[in-house]
């Protein structure tokens, strides 16, 4: 029996180092048929911003499939969140953009989410998440006291 299971694990290491040699792994090996998404981040982090300023972030998406990408939906997790997705379809090899609009006269943490359907071989359930953070900090108030001519009680 415990020759089997030397036999068993001297067979295994030899499959190994083959695939290790020949540089190959299961997940390079694979090759999916369809289109495939690949995005070039999958959180955009804002840091701090000043409330009212520009919350537009960009997000590439690659087919990097052999068939094209169709992006059927694009939703925000609230109506503060707004994508803009491409219409057309992606070409396998392609990259457009997605573009996601934040309402910045909402002040304090971003923690939203967009859901990206579309018929992918790797999402899963069709769909794709990318998330966008931070933190909107409020305008200062008032600004430089106004001189009323009126003494004051310093």
């Amino acid at each position: 029996m415990k020759k089997i299971i030397s036999f068993g694990f001297v067979f295994a290491m030899i499959l190994g180092f083959s695939a290790i040699s020949f540089g190959q792994t299961a997940e390079t090996a694979e090759v999916k048929d369809g289109p495939v998404i690949k995005l070039d981040k999958e959180v955009h982090d804002y840091g701090t911003i000043d409330q009212g300023a520009n919350g537009e972030c960009k997000f590439i998406v690659t087919n990097e499939g052999n068939q094209p990408l169709v992006i059927s939906l694009c939703k925000g997790s609230c109506g503060c969140t707004v994508p803009v997705c491409p219409k057309e379809p992606i070409a396998p090899g392609e990259s457009k953009e997605i573009t996601v609009k934040y309402n910045t006269n909402r002040v304090g943490p971003i923690n939203k989410s967009v859901n990206i359907s579309s018929n992918a071989v790797n999402a899963v359930g069709g769909k794709t998440k990318v998330t966008i953070k931070g933190n909107v900090k409020a305008k200062p108030s008032g600004g430089a006291p106004v001189n009323t001519g009126l003494p004051t009680n310093d």
